[in-house]
């Protein structure tokens, strides 16, 4: 099925992980995408091994490299369709929250919710001449949703949902629509070297295992397709039920029961 023939699509940090994957899946189905990413020499690498793709170098945090990288998605395809944000910061809590610096908070907050931002302040106008086929898809994360650690990237993929919301209400009279996916964890380059992390966390995953890329670029071309044509301003959680089930809770307290005798596992004894 070619849901995306004819479609011209900009994937912001596209050059691995979920943008990567993304890109492929929408290439797969008849796209044309615009590679975007910080490294523009991985952006180029990326796109070099997808059919009918353009690299673009693109720091969603600069206005100007932005609204360049969608004068160069029109230019290309003859006009622009999809946007996926996907490009994101994520820095580490220091142990302690009042010695959290300014700069790590700022930078967190300028890429996933400023830099979202700016990327659909530049392409709505192009979407909305898509013919009814505009839409902005959101990479967000179960961190908006639960605590997770991360402050400044919970927070700034919290703000991300509500922009979704608000921008749904706005564009949609336009012909766009705007929703947010809510990852899991996926098993993406940015845990190299963790891989045991990776297959311990498996564990507190109702399905037994943590996402990939394909999983959540499946569910972005749902998204952004015809298929989804009377949905917009909504989060969909991609995550393996980790935010449905509370796996270790339910298995500790069966532990528990196991060992007195008692098979209640409900949270409130009271």
């Amino acid at each position: 099925m070619q849901r995306f023939e004819g479609y011209g699509v900009l994937i912001t940090g596209a050059g691995q992980g979920i943008g990567e994957a993304t890109a492929r899946r929408l290439a797969s189905e008849g796209a044309r995408v615009l590679v975007t990413d910080l490294d523009g020499e991985r952006a180029a690498a990326t796109a070099r091994t997808i059919p009918r793709a353009v690299s673009f170098p693109c720091d969603v945090a600069d206005r100007a490299a932005v609204e360049a990288a969608v004068a160069c998605a029109v230019e290309e395809f003859g006009g622009l369709h999809v946007l996926v944000n996907n490009a994101y910061a994520c820095a580490l809590d220091s142990p302690l929250f009042e010695d959290q610096p300014d700069d790590t908070w700022q930078r967190d907050l300028d890429i996933v919710l400023t830099g979202a931002f700016r990327c659909a302040r530049a392409a709505l106008p192009y979407l909305a001449n898509a013919g009814g086929r505009g839409a902005i898809v959101n990479i967000g994360s179960v961190n908006a949703e639960q605590d997770f650690g991360n402050h400044a990237y919970s927070a700034a993929k919290a703000g991300l949902a509500s922009l979704t919301r608000t921008l749904a209400g706005d564009a949609g009279p336009r012909g766009v629509r705007v929703n947010q996916i809510n990852p899991g964890t996926v098993r993406t380059p940015g845990w190299s070297g963790r891989e045991r992390h990776l297959d311990a966390l498996s564990g507190v995953y109702p399905l037994g295992r943590v996402g990939t890329p394909d999983d959540i670029a499946a569910a972005v071309a749902f998204l952004a397709s015809s298929d989804a044509a009377w949905i917009t301003g909504t989060t969909l959680r991609v995550d393996g039920g980790l935010l449905a089930v509370n796996t270790g809770f339910t298995r500790t307290v069966s532990d528990v029961a196991d060992g007195d005798g008692d098979g209640d596992a409900d949270a409130d004894r009271g």
